[in-house]
C-alpha cells in the first residue's frame, strides 16, 4: 500500500524539538521525505501497524498531529510537481 504521512510536532519546548527529531528519524526509516514534514511510504499492513504504534509512543497526543493518507494504487507514481520538487522512485533499490 502507498501512504502519505504528514506530521506537525509542537517545537516550542526542548522536549518538542526532541520529539520532532525522533518522529522524523522514524519516518525516514519507512519512506521518502518529499517535504520537511511529509513522507511518501510504500508498506504493508504489518509494518504500518508497527509504524503507527511507534509514532503514537513518540508524540504528545495533546499538542502533536500526525495524518496518514492511503493513496490509490500507484499513487506515488502519478505526482505533478512544481518548483524544486522532484519525484522519487519508491519501488527501486535504495542506495544508502
Amino acid at each position: 500500500m502507498e501512504l502519505l504521512l504528514t506530521y506537525d510536532v509542537d517545537t516550542t519546548t526542548p522536549e518538542g524539538r526532541r520529539r520532532l527529531r525522533r518522529v522524523a528519524k522514524l519516518c525516514e526509516g519507512h519512506g521518502i521525505r518529499v517535504q520537511k514534514s511529509v513522507f511518501e511510504i510504500v508498506t504493508n499492513d504489518k509494518t504500518l501497524l508497527t509504524l503507527m504504534y511507534d509514532l503514537e509512543d513518540l508524540i504528545d497526543a495533546n499538542t502533536d498531529s500526525i495524518r496518514i493518507y492511503r493513496l490509490p494504487h500507484a499513487g506515488t507514481e502519478d505526482v505533478h510537481t512544481l518548483g524544486i520538487a522532484a519525484t522519487h522512485p519508491h519501488r527501486a533499490d535504495l542506495i544508502l
